[in-house]
């Protein structure tokens, strides 16, 4: 691979414009952009929730959904391209089954809390249904593989799990929803 990155700053960008790993360049703000910007502020969310103490099952979980990220971010910038597969949607929603098997189930919504570990989970499922949203609008101009939404959609899935079992390994209730707040102070 070489020493890829032996010069941080090109001052190619200072113009407004980034280029793709196919060499064209294209504005700063162009949907594709936004959309691998996107991806890498869920990668570097998911990355510092990696700081936090976390059940193994969820660490190693993690540790391949940042790699995956890569490359789904990698697959965004070199259009025509394809490196995430249904394969990789599969394998989420296996873990996503395991680990679900162990919660209680819910009957009501959940707000976003517990431990620091469960709410930097929290912001990373935001984070990453940000990120399919941008995908979502790339895909109304540019051709955008079905796995790379699809997996998308599922992470977000796995990250709210993954927060109830975060919260539960630490013997932290879930903050359930209350509709009727009537007796709450406003």
């Amino acid at each position: 691979m070489g020493h890829r990155l032996s010069k941080i700053y090109t001052k190619t960008g200072d113009d407004g414009t980034t280029g793709l790993s196919n060499g064209s360049r294209v504005p700063k703000d162009d949907p594709r952009v936004e959309a691998m910007g996107a991806v890498d502020e869920l990668n570097s969310a998911i990355g510092l929730l990696m700081t936090e103490t976390l059940p193994d099952s969820v660490l190693t979980c993690l540790h391949e959904v940042q790699h995956n990220l890569f490359d789904l971010g990698g697959e965004l910038s070199m259009p025509g391209h394809c490196l995430v597969k249904e394969e990789h949607v599969t394998a989420l929603e296996q873990t996503l089954d395991q680990l679900n098997a162990s919660l209680a189930p819910l009957k009501e919504f959940i707000l976003p809390g517990g431990t620091r570990a469960a709410s930097l989970c929290h912001i990373a499922r935001a984070t990453c249904r940000r990120a399919e949203r941008r995908v979502h609008t790339l895909a109304k101009t540019a051709a955008v593989a079905n796995p790379v939404k699809h997996y998308l959609n599922r992470l977000s899935d796995l990250l709210f799990v993954m927060a109830r079992v975060i919260n539960k390994a630490s013997g932290e209730q879930d903050t359930l929803w209350k509709h009727d707040r009537s007796k709450s102070i406003r």
